[in-house]
């Protein structure tokens, strides 16, 4: 048997979540992604697009992938720091006023958790 107030502090939780990511709260973007891996976060759309730019050539399953930045290859032998690529995926711009990269972590397009999921798969490539 289901009790009303069980039902109603499930919706008065949910209803939390929703109102949450509508005003952008980070812990809704982290909740919305915690179970999501760095390329499914660097893939989709409205988080990391990185397709939108960049070619990823060793990634099969990577379609209709852009050309205006650097392909994705050897980025152990590119970035053998990784806390390097990390600050070029935090704020571009910071190490080339060139760059139009979007700023994902200054901008706080992607959480710092993101970050380091998008981090550890380029890295990987």
């Amino acid at each position: 048997m289901i009790l009303a107030t069980d039902v109603t502090s499930k919706l008065v939780v949910a209803s939390l979540g929703v109102l949450a990511c509508l005003l952008g709260s980070a812990a809704c973007a982290q909740a919305s992604t915690a179970g999501i891996g760095g390329k499914e976060i660097a893939f989709d759309r409205a988080k990391g697009n990185c397709l939108a730019c960049h070619g990823f050539p060793a990634v099969t399953n990577a379609l209709q992938t852009g050309n205006s930045g650097p392909p994705i290859i050897a980025m152990q032998a590119r970035f053998p720091d990784k806390g390097i690529l990390r600050a070029v995926i935090w704020d571009a711009s910071a190490s080339s006023s060139l760059s139009f990269m979007p700023p994902f972590g200054k901008h706080q397009v992607l959480s710092e958790e993101e970050i380091d999921k998008v981090v550890d798969f380029v890295h990987s490539l």
